[in-house]
């Protein structure tokens, strides 16, 4: 590792925005948090009144609702009205971006009604979901099955659909994949009114590895058919405190799910989930879990830790105090497990609310926790949205396993924020080139945690307020991410594009494959209906006409880099 002692930055004057960033829990103690507990109640009696409909009744309402769609799209003159966009309101996503394509002309799709689980299909284990589903909802109907997702996102809001057209992440995904991975059959709305079942065997397979990350602008997803799997009532969590520099802690994070023997299909030498969180530059805490039935975590002598409990510590800060007492184990209800870090929103709750990890806050308002990270957004205007982009970090770095010592050692010498995140998940070797793909030839040099058909991949979360700000000194927060962004594209890394991103077109396509997502637009009626994936994640404002200046120019030449027609094609 290099030497990792920062760089001396002058201090940077206070403006007025540092002082309402500062005071900002008074607005949430007071007016967020109880808006958002009250939403979080009503949402849950409208996920209940859904539940108790009949499976005929949901997919029929599922049926008319698609029809509605497709009939407002036949309604768009697409000469007069703008692309075509959601009908979303832009501080209703979970994602940091701006959503600022929407400032433009649009032409607006309502798909608030497909919040529906259509079926849950024990004999298939597919669950059938529309795309406003949530991860807390889901759970909350296939847990006391023993079922769920493959792949469960930890924070109760995060949708379907935001993390199939997005990104979405979890302690399985070393198994498993990403969330869109664990995809059998996508139900999509094209352009031009067309409604198709995307399968990775069909005659639309094209489109079927196409959808991932690329933002909805394809066509409107109406159905998801995932994969769901057989668990326990407990996960049996390790925690397992490392010391050392920070190719130390990366190593102790490999070893903890890869076997060294390179047996990583084995189920007995790898963990049902894995996690890690690294506290500082010497100091770092992994857990691996496995799923445990009721009668064994209920063993004499065995701990069973409720985490969801609104006055439990903070997860995060639980797991760390395995740096002090050392290795331990402790049995969390499966589902209190997969929500872990939602009632603090990994450590960002700490700077939204500097004392909500107080046992009296806990205790008194925990219950309330937390507040919805919608009406955060809402309740702020453009010059605090513009102060987090530059004093806040909040982006994932996928990075190949191998590189996991390179990339901390860079984010501590570039950003110094901590904790940091680390959660592996497989890079599939599909049919054809996708937009993200592993490094050409792993297979024939496979390196610790890869196999054959997948490289092993991690997500380096980077989540908090950079040291340099948190020292009241100068920081360029723009700067960092593009330094960042410059150094993913070097090492065959992504950038989720719920992040804030600095991306020009070109550095956009250099990091992502613009192949198969190009050949798929223009097939499938996209270009001049909906916005390119770049554009639609571009930063800053835009112009009607910019918006369609940029159409335009995709209709008449694509802008993007697009490699040989021989890699968007199936392989043998």
């Amino acid at each position: 590792m290099s030497d990792l002692v920062a760089p001396l930055r002058p201090k940077r004057k206070k403006v007025w925005v540092d002082y309402f960033v500062q005071f900002r829990w008074i607005l949430v103690i007071f007016v967020v948090l109880p808006i958002s507990w009250t939403l979080y109640f009503l949402t849950y009696l409208g996920d209940v009144k859904s539940e108790r409909k009949s499976f005929k009744q949901r997919q029929k309402e599922h049926e008319e609702n698609v029809k509605k769609v497709v009939a407002r799209l036949k309604q768009r003159n697409a000469s007069k009205d703008g692309l075509v966009c959601t009908a979303r309101k832009p501080w209703i996503a979970v994602g940091m971006r701006n959503v600022d394509y929407k400032r433009a002309r649009h032409f607006e799709v309502d798909l608030s009604a497909f919040r529906n689980i259509i079926e849950i299909d024990k004999e298939r284990m597919i669950a059938r979901v529309e795309p406003l589903v949530n991860m807390g909802q889901i759970t909350r109907v296939t847990v006391p099955m023993n079922l769920a997702l493959a792949v469960v996102a930890e924070l109760d809001d995060l949708t379907v659909g935001g993390l199939i057209n997005g990104y979405g992440i979890e302690g399985s995904s070393h198994i498993y994949g990403l969330f869109s991975d664990t995809v059998v059959a996508y139900e999509i709305v094209l352009a031009d009114g067309r409604v198709v079942r995307a399968t990775k065997d069909n005659e639309f397979s094209d489109l079927f590895y196409t959808i991932p990350w690329s933002q909805g602008t394809l066509g409107l997803l109406v159905s998801a058919e995932i994969k769901l799997i057989p668990i326990k009532e407990y996960m049996k969590l390790t925690y397992k405190p490392a010391v050392g520099n920070l190719k130390d802690l990366a190593q102790a994070y490999v070893d903890s799910f890869t076997p060294r023997d390179g047996d990583q299909d084995n189920p007995e030498k790898v963990p049902d989930f894995v996690e890690g969180m690294v506290y500082s530059a010497t100091e770092g805490v992994f857990m691996t879990g496995r799923y445990a039935s009721k009668e064994e975590a209920k063993k004499k002598g065995n701990v069973i830790n409720s985490v969801g409990w609104w006055f439990k510590p903070w997860f995060y800060q639980h797991a760390q105090t395995a740096l002090k007492k050392g290795e331990f184990v402790e049995y969390i209800p499966t589902r209190e497990y997969y929500h872990r870090h939602t009632r603090c929103l990994y450590w960002e709750g700490k700077l939204i609310l500097p004392f909500g990890d107080q046992f009296w806050f806990r205790f008194l308002l925990g219950w309330m926790m937390p507040p919805k990270v919608s009406l955060l957004k809402a309740t702020q205007g453009e010059a605090i949205r513009n102060y987090y982009h530059e004093m806040h970090v909040i982006q994932d770095m996928l990075i190949p396993l191998y590189k996991v010592g390179d990339a901390l050692d860079f984010v501590h010498k570039e950003m110094e924020v901590y904790p940091l995140w680390l959660c592996p998940h497989k890079l599939f070797k599909f049919p054809y080139k996708t937009m993200i793909y592993p490094e050409a030839g792993f297979e024939l040099h496979r390196r610790q945690g890869d196999t054959s058909y997948a490289q092993m991949y991690t997500d380096v979360g980077v989540y908090y307020a950079p040291g340099p700000v948190l020292r009241g000194e100068v920081f360029d927060g723009a700067g960092a991410v593009r330094t960042m962004e410059s150094w993913l594209i070097e090492n065959h890394g992504y950038q989720p594009q719920y992040a804030v991103s600095e991306l020009d077109e070109k550095s956009f396509w250099r990091m992502f494959d613009a192949g198969l997502y190009e050949n798929c637009r223009k097939k499938y009626g996209a270009v001049g209906t909906f916005m390119s994936v770049y554009y639609k994640s571009k930063k800053g404002r835009k112009t009607e006409k910019e918006v369609q200046e940029a159409e335009q120019a995709h209709l008449e030449t694509p802008i993007a880099e697009v490699d040989d027609d021989e890699d968007d094609q199936p392989a043998d």
